[in-house]
């Protein structure tokens, strides 16, 4: 979308070409001799009127440059992430680009780099052709091509890129002002940081699975989530393993705890240290698979906060990914600060959640399933019985804020979702489904207020539907296309007949 600021460049653009053009036919049938006057002096002021005109319309044009950028792909425009974050700079960062000029790419981020720095005077640019400028290059420090060194006091980071969102994400670090600490709870079979494969799961018999139900054509190493570690490291977070199994408590500086997938059961002391890390102001995610059974002592502890985890696969009939009806996909969202501005996310495999009415609790729905959505009671379950089987809308995600109790301290923050496939290596990257990830844990540690930044990461381009628009496509394309060209033959043959 075209920033206001742009818009009235443009306006200026457009006036001072038509103010030039009617000095050009001005000039046409502007008499050789004005009234009295010589014709050297009749010729002396049209020219001074004239350089006057050109000067003030190039002082105009330069202090209200437009940018135009008519490629396809917008190879020479910002993205809108990178100026959001530049905008908002409130102090000076000054940035070297040192560049390969025989790179396409880092020409253009040189491109993107001086329209970003139009938009405001915090943002500095210099660009140095390093082949050019190998001295200077070895004072910064810089060994490589087409690497950006970026400084704000005595802070300095160094970005290898061409892609001006990591420039973005560079200034995000070097404003951080405070180490966040992402902790990822380990030792009861959780999904890996460490594990770095794009696609791990188990096939079964019904057609593929991610739990160890219906094993096994295929089998792999479990999930990993390896592509959110490198995600949040480029936001600036540091991404930890914690065990909490060896009755250790939660480490103080975990802004955040992710169980992402347990399989094995937690144990009562485990969710009582998970309690007291709540009671004084902590912040967790819950990922939960359907398969998973939770002991007593967790349920409680979720219960405590308002959320009941159910039982069971979510069947969507109506909105899903592709033809697998429970891949639940998600367009609409509840009003909460994770879920500005997002699009379509999908859920491979998700158990129903409940919101439990608790005083002194705020509790937002963030994610659901349509009004025609059934559950069933496992993946790989008897589906003979959704003619008969209870509709309605199912809670996937659920958002939780306050005080675990009246005796806690602090007030807590918990997003509970009855799905972590979407976060795992092999969904992460596509639609909204790091989106929805990052924005929870932004709002998990208090920076919800934060320019919101997306890393990117690497996919194959693919265009994605749910069952809805491929049924609609279906009807228009293989039912009402022909069936208006059959209908217009035949009504041609009836007239002439």
């Amino acid at each position: 979308m075209m920033q206001a600021s742009e818009a009235i460049n443009i306006v200026w653009f457009l006036g001072v070409i038509a103010a030039l053009a009617l000095l050009f036919v001005a000039g046409l049938k502007l008499p050789v001799r004005l009234g009295y006057a010589s014709r050297a002096v009749s010729a002396a002021l049209v020219v001074a009127v004239a350089v006057a005109v050109v000067v003030l319309a190039n002082v105009a044009l330069f202090r209200h440059d437009a940018h135009l950028d008519f490629t396809r792909e917008k190879a020479f425009t910002p993205s809108a992430e990178a100026g959001e974050v530049v905008r908002r700079l409130a102090e000076p960062i000054d940035i070297a680009y040192f560049y390969q000029k025989q790179n396409p790419g880092a020409v253009a981020l040189g491109t993107m780099l001086r329209q970003l720095e139009r938009e405001n005077a915090n943002f500095r640019v210099r660009l140095i052709d390093a082949d050019q400028n190998p001295a200077l290059a070895s004072s910064f420090g810089v060994r490589t091509y087409n690497s950006a060194v970026l400084r704000s006091g005595d802070r300095r980071i160094e970005v290898v890129t061409t892609d001006d969102r990591e420039i973005a994400l560079g200034v995000l670090r070097l404003l951080r002002r405070r180490e966040v600490v992402i902790c990822f709870a380990a030792g009861n079979g959780e999904y890996d940081i460490d594990n770095f494969e794009f696609h791990t799961h188990f096939e079964g018999a019904h057609s593929h699975s991610h739990d160890a139900s219906g094993l096994a054509v295929v089998q792999m190493e479990q999930h990993g989530i390896g592509r959110l570690r490198r995600a949040i490291e480029k936001l600036g977070l540091a991404a930890r393993k914690v065990s909490f199994a060896t009755g250790q408590p939660i480490p103080d500086d975990c802004g955040v705890v992710v169980v992402a997938n347990p399989r094995t059961r937690y144990s009562p002391g485990q969710t009582e240290l998970m309690r007291r890390y709540l009671e004084r102001g902590g912040s967790a995610m819950f990922l939960i698979e359907p398969d998973y059974e939770l002991d007593d002592s967790l349920a409680a502890l979720l219960a405590t906060a308002g959320i009941k985890v159910g039982n069971g696969v979510i069947v969507d009939p109506k909105e899903h990914y592709f033809t697998d009806e429970q891949m639940i996909a998600v367009s609409h969202y509840g009003v909460h600060p994770i879920t500005r501005g997002l699009t379509l996310s999908f859920y491979p495999g998700a158990r129903p959640l409940e919101i439990v009415a608790t005083a002194g609790l705020k509790l937002t729905p963030l994610a659901a399933s349509s009004s025609e959505a059934y559950i069933i009671a496992d993946r790989l379950g008897d589906d003979s019985t959704a003619v008969s089987a209870l509709r309605a809308s199912r809670i996937i995600a659920v958002a939780a804020e306050g005080r675990l109790n009246e005796t806690a301290p602090s007030i807590f923050r918990m997003v509970v979702a009855g799905d972590a496939d979407f976060v795992s290596n092999s969904f992460f990257p596509y639609l909204a489904n790091s989106d929805v990830v990052l924005a929870a844990l932004a709002w998990l540690t208090h920076e919800e207020r934060a320019p919101t930044m997306k890393p990117p990461v690497e996919v194959l381009p693919t265009v994605t539907l749910t069952g809805e628009q491929m049924r609609g496509i279906f009807i228009v394309t293989v039912l009402l296309m022909p069936g208006l060209i059959a209908f217009a033959g035949g009504a041609m043959w009836w007239l002439r007949r």
